[in-house]
């Protein structure tokens, strides 16, 4: 197992099976050049666990700086394929992002999670997150 960093066209298109299963809306024709506009606008970045060079989880990430809190890494997604849990990839990837935030000079590490993710939920709270607010959305018509 090891953590790469998504950065060719082609290692971006690896990962579309994987984030797919967390967001399905996503489209495969759409989803390198949507990669690579958040990027280039918002510093996105994309790591992957790779298993013999095969994609079994993908976190989207960026670094962040709020009044509250001061720097952060945010994980906008973070998914495991499902053909690959419990084995250990999830935990890596989360594990090379805290290492990751370290190194930028982060004082945490914050994500939000769907109130229906349970399982991810058991998982965030294994990994020492806390909830610590509630999340408000409203769309714009």
């Amino acid at each position: 197992m090891t953590i790469a960093l998504a950065t060719t066209d082609d290692e971006i298109a690896a990962t579309f099976d994987v984030m797919a299963q967390l967001r399905p809306h996503l489209v495969r024709a759409e989803y390198v050049p949507l990669v690579r506009r958040l990027m280039a606008s918002d510093r996105f970045r994309l790591a992957a666990s790779l298993d013999d060079g095969i994609v079994r989880a993908v976190a989207g990430y960026r670094y962040m700086e709020m009044l509250y809190c001061g720097r952060l890494l945010y994980i906008d997604d973070l998914v495991t394929d499902e053909t690959a849990r419990s084995r250990g990839h999830g935990r890596a990837l989360l594990d090379w992002l805290k290492a990751e935030a370290r190194d930028q000079g982060c004082t945490e590490i914050q994500l939000i999670s769907r109130v229906t993710r349970e399982q991810a939920h058991r998982f965030y709270f294994r990994e020492r997150f806390g909830m610590e607010a509630f999340h408000f959305r409203a769309k714009l018509p």
